[in-house]
């Protein structure tokens, strides 16, 4: 794995030993950022089950502000770590060792404000974690999303997720070989 483009191109990051991590590809990571380049300058970015932090470390290398990388399975945290202290990185960024549910639980209480991006890929085995963080952020964690944000899951490609999640409609998917990015933005959270 690299990071694909801006500051920190060309540079090498290290995937979790195991099979339980499966970072985001190149290619989707290359496809991701061509689609929120004219938004990255700047931003607030939440990388969700973060693993080695390659999507959340590609945020930094094209321009974002801060990033707050969620995570809590122990191998995936020392590559996340590793990877970091590797590209020099000492600011800018966020670690959360904690299920994403209970961050999202737990920033919602502590009124964490104003993340642009939120990029969330749970393992794919995992499909329940997709509609709990969904419906988690668009419902009670709404308030985390900054007024245009747009929240990214990336999954299999076969695996299709709901239009609307409380307050997040889904304004576009895109799909490449055996996975899929689905993008939603935040409206008015539904009632009932």
């Amino acid at each position: 794995m690299r990071v694909i483009a801006g500051s920190l191109r060309r540079r090498t990051l290290e995937a979790p030993a195991g099979l339980a991590t499966r970072p985001t590809s190149d290619r989707l990571r290359e496809t991701l950022f061509n689609v929120l380049a004219p938004r990255m300058e700047g931003t607030v970015f939440l990388d969700l089950y973060a693993g080695s932090g390659a999507v959340g470390i590609e945020a930094i290398s094209r321009g974002a502000e801060r990033v707050v990388f969620v995570e809590r399975a122990p191998s995936a945290l020392k590559a996340l770590r590793g990877n970091l202290e590797r590209l020099g990185l000492r600011e800018c960024f966020r670690i959360e060792a904690s299920s994403v549910a209970a961050y999202l639980r737990r920033a919602r209480v502590n009124e964490e404000r104003g993340f642009d991006v939120v990029f969330l890929d749970p393992p794919y085995d995992a499909a329940d974690e997709y509609a709990t963080v969904l419906r988690l952020l668009g419902g009670v964690a709404t308030g985390m999303l900054a007024e245009d944000a747009v929240v990214i899951a990336e999954h299999r490609r076969k695996e299709r997720l709901e239009e609307l999640y409380g307050g997040l409609k889904r304004t576009r998917l895109l799909e490449q070989g055996d996975a899929a990015l689905s993008l939603y933005e935040a409206g008015p959270v539904a009632s009932g």
